[in-house]
């Protein structure tokens, strides 16, 4: 079984989007975890998101980056910039993959829901396609 670890500034939208779809795709392949530099809880417009697509992560809890330095990851993926430049190495990682999204409810002229819910899909592509790649049956 694979272990991916996705993260971002807050863990509180991007990264726990990417765990929700990443594990979903995955199946029993992988086990996926989400952390922050910063953690600031997990948002509740990114549960309702995810939701209106068929996935619970209300469960998702929000952690720091430092709880998961002891664990052997085969895969960390950053997405977003600000997560990439505050680790640019980590110890544990097999493969380090960086690939940004914007910040949901932060895009001018877009209402908050909307926002979340193209990057939700944005991410959600991305997680299929990663794990097709990367995780072939």
């Amino acid at each position: 079984m694979k272990r991916i670890l996705v993260l971002c500034t807050g863990n509180s939208a991007r990264s726990q989007l990417a765990q929700g779809y990443l594990q979903h795709f995955a199946g029993d392949r992988a086990e996926v975890f989400s952390a922050g530099v910063d953690p600031k809880g997990v948002n509740p417009v990114a549960i309702q998101v995810m939701a209106e697509d068929g996935l619970d992560i209300s469960h998702h809890t929000s952690n720091h980056a430092d709880e998961y330095t002891g664990i052997a990851f085969d895969y960390v993926i950053t997405v977003c910039d600000n997560a990439r430049e505050q680790c640019p190495y980590f110890p544990s990682a097999g493969e380090l993959i960086h690939h940004s999204f914007s910040d949901p409810g932060h895009t001018p002229g877009e209402d908050r829901v909307t926002s979340f819910r193209r990057v939700r899909d944005e991410i959600k592509e991305y997680s299929r396609e990663f794990i097709n790649q990367k995780l072939r049956a």
